[in-house]
């Protein structure tokens, strides 16, 4: 049982503290610093990003994606064959990507995200060794290649074409993360939300794209994370039928990913988006508390196959409220991880959750169902 992030974690300072980041950009844009003095500047926020993580309890890391502007374009500009173009809206956001445009077939030429994540593994050992901890391991998140040929202009290649070939060049991608050591692949298919249920076609396209992008890579950790929505469309057998050996869901965008997650196998790992990311309010603990518990339940997972997330990507929110969401997933990790009733039951509120709340997609406190109609309200 742990915590970790989805991926992405905001670039923006603290309240009162300088915006570093954007200074030093534009300083590198006016010529008056080079890109290694840049880079320099987004080591250092990949360093205060990662101590917020370890030092709200997350076992998992990421370095945050603050050196992205986007999942996208750090992905379309790493293979050969495509050029950047204008901003887009991405889905129902208020933020904007670059969208990538197919001028041929993308290729695989070198690692593209292997520098970062050798970064963001070493700084998560020193600063391990400064708190007197054990050195947490760092997953690397990119985009699936459904997402990014459905968030891209396929030229004249035609969509189906194009994403078929993004499965083979991120496939060499995952194939070098691999050998690299990285422990954990997260693949973000935010795109398969999508895909409506009666679309066989579509459907069959993003699993056969998911086919190949995971193609020889069954000792490997890769993890499907689908956010933004739910992914029932695509169906819990083309799902679990693909090899990863864990599954993030958004359970507040798409509480009908709770269908899924009931038809997991029960070996298959279950990361709960249950911390509202596009939101600044605080989080219910006891309704996270109970997710683990319930997505535990499935298929007599265990709580060692579950662990908890944001919904999304923090990177919609002020800095200071993703700390606190972090902080609080942390601490709702922790209890949940307490398998004595009592225990439980002493160090959280005294509200219940029930399975009927899970099959709605609803938290309901019991307390609120004395008949007929109860008031009920999204986690």
């Amino acid at each position: 049982m742990f915590a970790t992030l989805v991926g992405a974690y905001p670039r923006t300072p603290l309240p009162g503290q300088p915006f570093r980041l954007r200074a030093a950009h534009a300083r590198l844009e006016r010529g008056e610093i080079d890109a290694a003095a840049y880079r320099a500047v987004q080591d250092e926020l990949v360093r205060e990003v990662m101590a917020e993580q370890i030092d709200a309890g997350l076992e998992l890391l990421t370095d945050g994606q603050v050196r992205w502007d986007d999942p996208q374009t750090p992905i379309a500009r790493g293979l050969h064959g495509f050029e950047i173009t204008g901003l887009l809206r991405y889905f129902d956001t208020n933020t904007y990507y670059r969208q990538p445009r197919a001028r041929e077939l993308p290729r695989w030429v070198s690692p593209i995200t292997l520098e970062d994540w050798r970064f963001a593994q070493e700084t998560a050992a020193s600063l391990a060794r400064e708190r007197g901890l054990a050195t947490p391991p760092v997953k690397q998140c990119l985009i699936g290649p459904y997402s990014l040929a459905r968030l891209s202009d396929p030229g004249a290649l035609g969509r189906e074409r194009l994403a078929l070939a993004l499965a083979e060049a991120l496939n060499e991608e995952l194939r070098a993360l691999h050998a690299a050591g990285v422990p954990v692949v997260q693949l973000d298919e935010n795109a398969l939300t999508l895909i409506p249920a009666d679309d066989a076609s579509e459907r069959r396209l993003a699993t056969e794209a998911l086919r190949r992008v995971t193609s020889g890579l069954a000792d490997a950790h890769l993890c499907l994370a689908v956010t933004m929505g739910d992914a029932v469309g695509v169906g819990a057998d083309a799902l679990f039928g693909l090899p990863f050996r864990s599954y993030l869901f958004d359970l507040i965008a798409g509480p009908d990913n709770w269908e899924l997650i009931a038809r997991a196998p029960h070996e298959r790992g279950i990361i709960c988006g249950v911390a509202n990311a596009r939101n600044t309010r605080p989080d219910d603990e006891p309704v996270m508390i109970w997710a683990a518990h319930y997505a535990a339940s499935t298929a007599a997972r265990g709580l060692e196959r579950v662990a908890l997330s944001p919904s999304t990507s923090l990177e919609y929110l002020p800095r200071d409220r993703a700390k606190a969401k972090i902080e609080a997933l942390g601490q709702a990790a922790r209890k949940a991880a307490i398998t004595d009733p009592e225990e439980l039951a002493a160090s959280i509120d005294p509200r219940a959750v029930d399975a009927r709340s899970a099959a709605l997609g609803f938290y309901e406190p019991l307390s609120q169902r004395p008949g007929a109609a109860a008031r009920r309200s999204r986690p």
